[in-house]
């Protein structure tokens, strides 16, 4: 059967014009009648504020170091305490990711894709849709993780030399930057699961591509290696909520633009697939 395109708003199978504004509803519909959704977000959320609580409270300046903190904040570096607030990030990165994925894959499990593309014609304004719920959704979850996770680490740095306040230079930034990454990481699993169609490899492809793919980067000559690594998703996106910027990392600017670019690409592959594949 061929479907013949016309220059007005496509229209379902109800007879009603398909808008955007209606299938962005849709989606928020559905993301919220699932139990896993709220689930994973406070889940992710509880990555941050433990982990952060914890590294924080149990930091000591005779043998403590930051844990799975950004780039350039070094044992004992004035950025300590930015990383220890946000050693859970990792963790929350994989539950926000893992979210996105059974956001988009979820539906070709279950069969309701078919009832999704019925009503949506076009394809696209659905995973458009399903991205500006869960990145914006994820980012100020995040956000709200993230503050929390910091004010309850300073007190657990009283009267130590690593000690920041919310107030002190590069501190907001970074707590907004980590808040933004989270939310496109969550962007990032809707298009590789609309990519792969399936919620396991989706999951598979995020943890290697977050995860597996810079430990595989370190198997390469040093200057090749130093020459890529910064611009490997995971360390460009740990960049963008780097207090200090290291040696041979990316600025925080720059991470940002390079992981949106991945995201992006991701995005892009999904597009074409939702195009030119049968569901």
């Amino acid at each position: 059967m061929s479907t013949t395109l016309t220059a007005g708003p496509a229209v379902g199978t109800t007879g009603r014009k398909v808008t955007g504004r209606g299938v962005l509803r849709s989606e928020w519909v559905k993301f919220w009648s699932l139990r896993s959704s709220w689930i994973t977000l406070v889940a992710s959320v509880a990555a941050l504020l433990v982990f952060g609580s914890v590294a924080s409270f149990t930091y000591s300046s005779d043998g403590g170091a930051a844990l799975n903190g950004p780039p350039g904040a070094g044992a004992g570096g004035p950025g300590d305490a930015v990383s220890l607030a946000l050693a859970g990030s990792t963790f929350a990165a994989l539950g926000v990711g893992v979210l996105g994925v059974l956001m988009s894959a979820g539906e070709y499990g279950t069969g309701m894709v078919r009832s999704t593309f019925a009503a949506v014609p076009g394809r696209l304004p659905v995973l458009w849709a399903k991205a500006a719920v869960i990145g914006p959704l994820a980012a100020i979850v995040a956000m709200a993780g993230v503050l929390a996770a910091f004010l309850t680490g300073t007190v657990g740095l009283d009267g130590e030399t690593i000690a920041l306040s919310l107030g002190d230079d590069g501190v907001p930034r970074s707590l907004v930057g980590a808040a933004v990454y989270l939310g496109l990481v969550a962007v990032l699993g809707v298009a590789l699961g609309s990519l792969v169609r399936s919620t396991a490899a989706g999951i598979a492809s995020l943890v290697g591509i977050l995860f597996i793919l810079p430990g595989l980067g370190s198997l390469l000559p040093g200057s090749l290696h130093d020459s890529i690594s910064p611009y490997l998703p995971s360390n460009a996106g740990s960049s963008i909520f780097a207090l200090q910027e290291a040696s041979g990392s990316l600025s925080p600017a720059a991470g940002l633009a390079v992981f949106a670019g991945w995201v992006a690409l991701a995005g892009a592959g999904a597009a074409v697939r939702l195009k030119k594949t049968d569901v």
